[in-house]
């Protein structure tokens, strides 16, 4: 039985639980002037830019006015969680951003992903948000993922964002 719940602050720390290794075999990356899947061949261990900076921008968004939501199995192990931010963007739309989504290794591939996405797009239509804009890291599966829930490409990219990470795709899903 999986529970899913509104996270508290002190629910923050339980991401320590989640295994967010992942093997990349193919990445989408602009070559010869168009986006496409090369071959990576890379497994990284751990949290894509730290495990501290994606705690910090949790308790950020759960002690700000942003949403995060929790997935924790029959031993409240989190083994996945969501983080939308409220601050809104956009000259074309009312985005705002899907900050983190994440799922335990072992837990992936079995519709917690989707799940979590859709407690977020409620949460986010909830506040008037037109569109979620995801920076989506180019693993060949993450953007499948995103793909298959029916995110395109932005229509309109946040420059900042993007400037962040620019191997990232920056995609939208219209709520």
């Amino acid at each position: 039985m999986i529970e899913i719940k509104d996270l508290t602050v002190e629910d923050c720390k339980s991401i320590s639980d989640i295994d967010a290794s992942q093997y990349i075999g193919k990445a989408w990356r602009e070559a010869e002037g168009r986006l496409q899947l090369v071959e990576i061949d890379y497994f990284d261990p751990s949290w894509p830019n730290g495990f501290e900076t994606h705690l910090s921008n949790l308790v950020e968004t759960v002690t700000g006015d942003g949403l995060a939501v929790g997935a924790f199995d029959h031993r409240q192990k989190m083994i996945g969680f969501v983080a939308v931010r409220r601050d809104f963007f956009g000259d074309t739309a009312r985005y705002v951003l899907l900050d983190q989504l994440f799922i335990t290794r072992e837990a992936r591939g079995k519709g917690l992903g989707r799940k979590l996405f859709e407690a977020a797009a409620e949460g986010a239509r909830q506040w008037g948000a037109e569109k979620l804009y995801i920076c989506a890291g180019s693993a060949e599966e993450t953007i499948a993922f995103y793909w298959a829930l029916g995110c395109k490409e932005a229509a309109e990219v946040n420059r900042a964002l993007f400037d962040g990470d620019p191997r990232d795709l920056q995609l939208e899903y219209v709520l």
